[in-house]
């Protein structure tokens, strides 16, 4: 007779996308129940079934593709102490300024001072193993120069030059998006970094920019109490 368990949440299979990027098959937080099924080393699309359990005479059938909302937050065992530093790359803000893998920090500064050239060093320096870019309400070319400069940016691993798009995700909400668009990007880019995370990768996510965010607040808070507000007024 099978024993019914909880199934941890750890890696069921891995696969190699690039030289920078395994991506590990993972399990819903909330699956449960004895493995029936692993399917064979092959190819496979996204949605084929790789894995099936067994719980209660009951049989689920799982893929390598995981549907989670995104305001919703991925639930943890236990929130570990920050013990480790983030390396941006930048010695001046390493010795002065110094930062904690699983902390939180802020760029403050004017229109051209130099915080997207922060952003592109923790890309490309920073020791972290995935990085999640979000253009909150960015301007439209803006956004392109990211585009534009983000795939020319390379790291090095194993001798080897690769581009540091290997390992980044971008989500691209720019300002003449709706307004519930631009404000679930950033619940998009959390829900992508706990993705990534729940693997075990160290996942550095930037928002770019924070202060725009809580424009879209404002002007959410407008039209709730104030539904006659056309959408040019406050923007």
């Amino acid at each position: 007779m099978k024993h019914k368990i909880m199934l941890p949440p750890k890696a069921k299979g891995t696969i190699t996308y690039n030289t920078l990027m395994k991506h590990k098959i993972m399990l819903p937080p909330k699956a449960k129940g004895t493995i029936t099924y692993i399917a064979e080393p092959g190819n496979y699309s996204v949605e084929d079934c790789v894995l099936e359990t067994e719980f209660d005479g009951e049989k689920s059938q799982f893929t390598m593709l995981q549907v989670w909302p995104v305001r919703t937050l991925r639930p943890v065992t236990e929130k570990l102490a920050a013990n480790h530093p983030l390396l941006t790359g930048q010695r001046v803000l390493d010795a002065l300024f110094p930062c904690v893998q699983g902390g939180t920090t802020a760029i403050p500064g004017a229109f051209g001072c130099g915080k997207t050239v922060i952003s592109q060093s923790l890309s490309k320096y920073s020791n972290s193993d995935a990085i999640i870019y979000v253009g909150c309400g960015e301007r439209g070319n803006e956004m392109s120069e990211v585009l534009r400069d983000f795939p020319e940016l390379t790291t090095e691993v194993d001798g080897q030059k690769v581009s540091i798009m290997d390992r980044t995700a971008l989500v691209a909400n720019t300002s003449n998006m709706p307004v519930a668009a631009r404000e679930a990007s950033i619940y998009t880019g959390i829900t992508l970094s706990e993705y990534f995370r729940d693997m075990g990768y160290h996942v550095a996510m930037m928002a770019d920019s924070s202060s725009r965010l809580l424009i879209l607040a404002t002007l959410l808070t407008w039209r709730h109490v104030s539904p006659h507000f056309t959408s040019g007024q406050g923007e």
